[in-house]
């Protein structure tokens, strides 16, 4: 494991955080700015920052220098994911088209789609979502029913997904679609289509969260079209197309998500200084100084610790050239049940408390509520803790199924 970074990737820091010194005002990096706002109104100024990113060189960070990108190293990536997460930057409104469909385009995209694609997505002129789920598959993508009938140069399509990340805000969708007989194998006759959001044909529904927010929806298409030649990949080849987009989803590194992990048990730290609570003897005394939550804090900070020197490694390995493949589950694994127990830890503070985000007088934590709630979800999505760990006992460890 190496734990220095090159002078390049040091001089890459220094220039991001000036960057990020004169584009990112202090109001934007604390959340009663955007608490004040509605979805759509966080929306609009997330997406018009980060195309000033964009345009600034900060976006795309490993992306090759012909797309756009910096073109940089996997350091390069874990120093823009931990000063950003430092600065308590906005996040990324494009955040599937960014992860997925890009690198994607780049593999198996056609020259016209690399040209029609990439460049609008990096710069947010087209907000892209993902069309996987469906309310009758549960977790087996294969079981997907959406079915797409070719008719002269174009598909129609007629079928629903679900779970949709910026459903509202879309402006087009890459989905898996049933194009062709399956052959009696569930995997065959599927092509990843990317379809235009603003037809007659599609509406979107918005889902709201336990937070109040509505950052999924669901999406119906009823004799909605998709030209032909808007598939990637190639007509019936969308299983193998979806694999290869998955595979981008985990990352090499948890750089990003320690950093802001650590921030919020620190804040959870200092709440407990706070928060008074009941002694069995009929006293009150702080959170902080009661012995069973101070080992709780103390065993997230422990799993904390250990989910940066993995992250380090991972980095380490990535950095000489290693595929990750399937190991990349565990990272999955670590990062989501890490933040999983920093949540808790906030739960145990905050008791039955924890949420409502405004649980006492003169107390706005609406933040930390919306951070352990969504911890909820994270140990499902992107392929759930049980399928994660089958994935390394069989693929890692070579387990037998």
């Amino acid at each position: 494991m190496d734990l220095r970074y090159s002078p390049e990737d040091e001089d890459f820091r220094r220039e991001l955080r000036s960057w990020l010194a004169t584009a990112l005002p202090q109001e934007m990096r604390e959340p009663a700015f955007w608490a004040a706002k509605t979805d759509d109104e966080r929306f609009a100024v997330r997406r018009e920052w980060e195309a000033g990113k964009a345009e600034a060189g900060f976006a795309g960070i490993l992306w090759p220098t012909e797309y756009g990108g910096r073109g940089g190293t996997p350091t390069m990536k874990a120093v823009y994911d931990r000063e950003m997460a430092l600065a308590n930057a906005p996040t990324t409104v494009n955040p599937l088209g960014l992860t997925f469909l890009a690198p994607t385009v780049m593999a198996l995209g056609t020259e016209e789609q690399k040209r029609s694609i990439i460049k609008p997505l990096l710069h947010n002129e087209v907000i892209w979502c993902q069309g996987f789920s469906e309310p009758g598959a549960g977790s087996d993508l294969a079981a997907l029913q959406m079915k797409g009938e070719r008719q002269g140069d174009e598909y129609v399509l007629n079928g629903q997904k679900i779970w949709t990340t910026n459903a509202m805000h879309g402006d087009k969708i890459f989905a898996m679609v049933r194009t062709g007989d399956s052959g009696g194998s569930k995997h065959a006759g599927i092509s990843m289509l990317m379809i235009d959001m603003h037809q007659s044909g599609v509406e979107a529904r918005p889902l709201k969260q336990m937070t109040g927010a509505e950052e999924f929806g669901e999406v119906f298409f009823t004799d909605a079209t998709c030209p032909s030649d808007e598939v990637l990949g190639g007509e019936g080849n969308g299983w193998q197309v979806a694999m290869l987009l998955l595979s981008f989803e985990r990352g090499s590194s948890a750089i990003g998500q320690y950093t802001e992990f650590h921030r919020q048990w620190q804040q959870v730290v200092a709440l407990a200084h706070r928060i008074d609570r009941d002694t069995a003897r009929g006293g009150r005394v702080k959170a902080a100084d009661d012995p069973v939550l101070r080992q709780q804090l103390a065993n997230a900070l422990v799993e904390l610790e250990c989910l940066k020197y993995h992250s380090w490694h991972i980095l380490t390995q990535t950095s000489k050239g290693k595929d990750l493949g399937f190991e990349a589950s565990m990272t999955k694994i670590m990062w989501s049940e890490t933040f999983r127990r920093v949540s808790d830890t906030y739960e145990a503070v905050l008791g039955t408390g924890f949420q409502v985000p405004d649980p006492q007088p003169g107390m706005s934590l609406t933040e930390l509520t919306t951070l352990a709630m969504w911890s909820r979800s994270c140990t499902i999505w992107g392929g759930s803790q049980q399928v994660q760990r089958n994935i390394v006992a069989e693929r890692v460890l070579g387990l037998p199924r």
